[in-house]
């Protein structure tokens, strides 16, 4: 997720109406009558981050599952996973999708997940497991990078950065806006990229560096994306922790060239992952919820929608994002095995905080 990112509904698009129409066929061909128990039997909750769109999906999942699908937004990644951990056995929903693999491991360890694995899920989601038990499903996959205004650049005669070091000199003192990552899966992504790139004894340093150096600190993406970032909105910061498919947000009328650039030597892996909440009201409508988000029809939906890639490889991927949204290699992704990630994660933060007063 992208999380409070370029799926953001400032430029997400509908999914499309063709979707909604075809599944509400089917739909209307079986029947939606019944007692008012059977049509509470009917009823599943979704809760996912502030980063989705909520009415599109509910009106496509119901007419495609035959549930009454209800979608309610459950904050930032790091915000939703705090509020399933803290209702865990009076879960606030029946599914959940937008937790990656950042904060995943916390669900895990709290038992706040009931294992599924789709049936239909495709093959190529394999390689994004979180584990061999089916605890989480992973619907798609993306990369948190370092983004620029490559216009604003060029205006001010002033090179492009295009490393984690060169956010830090002082040529570029006052231009990045980056992401809480106490309170941002984007924001973790990145911290997680930069103990990577720095180590467990650097990464304090650097972000001190960063911060010494002008960095502002944003709360969500639509706040540092829209708010502040030159290239997307009347900010005057051309530096901003997005996504490597972001670039697409920001292509001319005929999609030719985009005013902003991946950094693609500052990505970090981000899969994020929907499941069944243990204690569900309506496990078996959750269940169907799960399968839908990765069907062939809704995989087909993400890139348009959210702006990541999905998992499965052949639902394919826009003209315009193998030049301007490309996935960074395995060699350029700051990556850390998710062990590492689960060991660390709270010490990185909680050091983190108290160094620059989170």
């Amino acid at each position: 997720m992208m999380p409070a990112r370029p799926s953001s509904l400032a430029i997400r698009r509908a999914v499309p109406v063709a979707v909604v129409a075809a599944a509400a066929l089917g739909l209307a061909l079986t029947g939606c009558s019944g007692s008012p128990d059977e049509a509470d039997s009917r009823k599943v909750t979704l809760v996912v981050h502030d980063a989705f769109p909520n009415e599109e999906f509910a009106k496509a999942a119901s007419a495609a599952t035959g549930y009454d699908v209800e979608v309610i937004t459950g904050g930032e990644g790091g915000e939703l996973t705090n509020k399933l951990v803290l209702t865990r056995g009076a879960p606030i929903a029946d599914a959940f999708y937008g937790v990656d693999n950042t904060y995943a491991s916390r669900l895990i360890e709290n038992d706040v997940v009931e294992p599924y694995t789709p049936e239909g899920l495709p093959a190529s989601a394999d390689e994004y497991a979180f584990d061999g038990s089916g605890s989480l499903t992973p619907v798609d996959v993306g990369a948190t990078c370092i983004n620029i205004d490559t216009e604003w650049f060029a205006e001010h005669g002033i090179a492009e950065p295009s490393s984690y070091e060169d956010l830090a000199r002082p040529e570029y003192r006052d231009l990045s806006v980056l992401l809480d990552p106490l309170s941002s899966s984007t924001g973790g992504s990145f911290l997680i990229g930069t103990v990577a790139e720095f180590g467990e004894d650097g990464y304090l340093d650097y972000w001190q560096r960063l911060l010494d150096n002008g960095a502002r600190l944003e709360q969500n993406w639509s706040d540092a994306y829209y708010g502040q970032f030159s290239a997307a909105s009347d900010g005057d910061r051309p530096i901003v922790l997005s996504y490597s498919s972001s670039p697409v947000a920001t292509l001319n009328d005929d999609g030719t060239a985009s005013s902003s650039r991946a950094l693609l030597d500052t990505c970090t892996s981000e899969v994020e992952y929907a499941g069944v909440l243990a204690g569900a009201a309506n496990a078996e409508g959750a269940r169907a919820v799960v399968d839908y988000l990765v069907s062939s029809e809704f995989q087909a939906t993400i890139p348009d929608t959210m702006y990541m890639y999905p998992v499965d490889a052949d639902a394919g991927l826009p003209e315009t994002w193998a030049e301007f949204a490309p996935m960074p290699s395995r060699e350029q992704l700051r990556d850390l095995p998710a062990s590492e990630v689960d060991a660390g994660r709270e010490g990185w933060l909680k050091r983190l905080g108290e160094q620059i007063g989170l």
